[in-house]
């Protein structure tokens, strides 16, 4: 039997919305046990509920994966329950230029890189020794599209997306001897909370059910690197392969503005009123 086509146990990582939400309920049938993380408990639980509905059983873990005790202890203790099968590190944020084009707001950047390159770390190195050890697992790392051709106004996104893909790109060649599979998974524009407060052209987006299925199946075939959509797959790999000059000048039609979320705008306001 092949566990990454027929998982009993799931861990999604910022499972309370987008695409972390939809990987949760297609995952969710009776027999698997699903660990969800989030940082928001009334999605969260909207969620857990919409998974135990289609029967199966789930453990939620409200915390931010920047918390890394909770994380790892959470993790571990999933893993004593039921070795985990699958485990989607998932969570991220989203952030762009500041106000009237400014640089990004130092403190907005290295969240930034807490939450979508060092909460992937955390997440993985909870568990990775215990996979190794049994030599089995399947670990998919969500990167971006944004991590194979920068955007141009989502510097520390994008930067901190590409590190995502070659920590998995390392991870996946470390690992294959021990028996463990390791994906990175590029989407594009998906329909999410997120994707929302990206004010620009969004090309080819697809609902995040539709992005979770596609993953869902590329996990199943253990594929290494899954990306979509496939018109802007070929268009980044075509980039390459012409003057950096010229690709510059294509990425131009995708200029946009990413309206702060909550807790960036908290940072703003008390930036603002500092005396």
């Amino acid at each position: 039997m092949n566990p990454s086509a027929d998982p009993r146990t799931v861990v999604v990582t910022g499972a309370s919305s987008g695409i972390g939400a939809a990987l949760a309920l297609a995952h969710a049938r009776p027999g698997v046990a699903l660990a969800l993380t989030g940082r928001d408990p009334v999605r969260l639980a909207a969620v857990a509920a919409g998974a135990r509905a289609k029967g199966a059983t789930v453990r939620e873990g409200i915390f931010d994966v920047r918390e890394l005790d909770r994380l790892a202890a959470f993790l571990a203790d999933v893993d004593d329950t039921g070795p985990i099968d699958v485990l989607y590190a998932n969570a991220g944020v989203a952030a762009g230029l500041g106000p009237d084009r400014s640089a990004e707001p130092l403190d907005t950047a290295m969240r930034l890189v807490d939450v979508n390159l060092k909460g992937v770390i955390a997440t993985v190195s909870a568990v990775v020794e215990r996979m190794r050890a049994r030599r089995r697992g399947h670990i998919v790392l969500v990167s971006s599209l944004a991590g194979l051709q920068a955007h141009p106004d989502m510097p520390t996104y994008s930067a901190s997306k590409a590190a995502v893909r070659f920590y998995g790109d390392s991870l996946r060649q470390w690992l294959r001897p021990a028996g463990v599979a390791v994906t990175v998974v590029c989407p594009g524009f998906v329909t999410s909370p997120m994707a929302n407060r990206h004010k620009g052209a969004k090309p080819f987006e697809i609902s995040a059910d539709r992005a979770a299925a596609l993953i869902v199946r590329g996990v199943a075939r253990r594929r290494p690197l899954i990306a979509f959509p496939w018109p802007l797959v070929l268009s980044i790999w075509l980039s390459n392969l012409v003057p950096t000059v010229i690709a510059d000048l294509g990425m131009r039609g995708f200029a946009a503005v990413v309206d702060p979320d909550d807790e960036t705008a908290r940072e703003r306001e008390r930036r603002r009123q500092a005396p």
